[in-house]
């Protein structure tokens, strides 16, 4: 490789964050730390600044930019700390490879801008995608942007489908077949939902996440969040996807071809085996992650999502199907009520309702531009928040 990698990391203290640091410390020739950005957790950003000495450290809130100036005081450390989020949009701009992995809505700006400057993008902000799919991908064709998916499932299907195929039919794809867990309410009676509590709600079985990401995968949500991203990533129609509970979280994801072939990528549940791949793509690098052990895998099993346990799925399925805007409002809706559990405003069920109750009130239209996607995400929330404040 003749030069490193100027890399920035939007959310680099989340989990996505620490595991893309981990794999570019085992690549240090490959990688140059360009820029760490986070929300307002300037302590753990202040540790992270004085192992990896970015040329920029970037806090969205103001007061903790402040806070991390102050620590770094004296420290013989040449980052320049920035704050807002116009900052995010700068150091996305100015890289060569951007890891998008702020969680929500929060990141749709920042990983904009990262493709219209023609960057490598690493999409872990599936919000992107569900908020504003169709310009986002414009966006991404008329840059020039090189935008390779993270989430396991969906690099995974990447990483099935033959390189430089135009569409699913011309590669002779059936049908993608996206996994997932099912979470740890999975097996749990249906009337015992409404107890379930935050601590049980964030113990996924299988994956180290953060919190609301933890909720999403409980409800399902994040399975519908990525079955939109999915369409926009694959250019595929409703019918060419299908959605698997694999409690075993081992088989990422599988493509089913026209010939009756099936291929499916394989791997230890732990996101530093798709970030090494799109970091280094089309090489492969290493991760960190221990291979398989075949003798030791037991058994693999596959079955239907239940949408009376996980009616969020059959929510985000019928936003995708419905097109315009009923994705972005049910992103954000979902985003207050998660927020709301979070808090114990309201019970876990109460998820799925106010979702579903903010998409039944959503007047659907096609967005045209990026502020009237941020207009019809504000409005979704209101009608979330007042949904939320009448259940509380």
């Amino acid at each position: 490789m003749s030069k490193q990698e100027r890399l920035t990391i939007l959310g680099s203290t989340g989990s996505i964050g620490l595991s893309t640091l981990d794999v570019a410390a085992r690549h240090p020739d490959r990688f140059h730390i360009h820029a760490l950005c986070a929300n307002r957790s300037w302590q753990a950003l202040h540790k992270q600044v004085l192992i990896h000495k970015p040329a920029y450290a970037v806090l969205v809130d103001s007061d903790a930019a402040r806070n991390l100036r102050d620590a770094l005081a004296g420290e013989g450390v040449c980052t320049e700390v920035l704050e807002g989020p116009q900052a995010l949009e700068a150091v996305s701009a100015e890289a060569d490879t951007v890891m998008a992995a702020i969680v929500g809505a929060a990141g749709l700006l920042p990983t904009l801008a990262a493709v219209k400057a023609g960057n490598k993008v690493l999409l872990a902000n599936k919000e992107s995608l569900v908020m504003a799919g169709d310009l986002f991908m414009d966006a991404v064709k008329d840059h020039q942007a090189l935008l390779l998916p993270i989430d396991s499932e969906h690099n995974a299907i990447f990483q099935c489908l033959p390189a430089n195929a135009s569409s699913l039919s011309e590669a002779g794809v059936r049908k993608i077949l996206l996994t997932g867990s099912g979470g740890p309410f999975r097996e749990t009676a249906l009337e015992d939902l409404p107890k379930v509590t935050v601590a049980q709600a964030c113990a996924h079985p299988n994956w180290s996440m953060g919190q609301k990401i933890s909720v999403d995968s409980a409800t399902m949500m994040n399975k519908g969040l990525e079955y939109i991203e999915a369409r926009w990533l694959f250019s595929a129609s409703a019918e060419q996807i299908e959605v698997l509970l694999h409690p075993q979280s081992v088989v990422h994801s599988m493509v089913q071809y026209n010939d009756g072939s099936v291929l499916a990528q394989l791997g230890q549940p732990d996101m530093k085996t798709p970030i090494a791949h799109a970091m280094a793509w089309p090489e492969r690098i290493e991760s960190g992650v221990e291979s398989l052990d075949f003798t030791r895998l037991g058994e693999l099993s596959f079955a239907a999502p239940d949408v009376k346990r996980f009616p969020c799925l059959a929510l985000a399925i019928e936003a995708s199907k419905a097109g315009g805007s009923a994705a972005t409002c049910l992103n954000a809706a979902n985003e207050e009520a998660v927020a709301a559990f979070l808090a114990e405003r309201i019970a876990f069920t109460d998820i799925a309702r106010i979702n579903g109750d903010a998409l039944a009130r959503h007047d659907n239209i096609d967005a045209s531009d990026i502020d009237t996607v941020l207009a019809i995400d504000a409005e979704a929330r209101r009608i979330a928040h007042e949904l939320i404040s009448a259940t509380a």
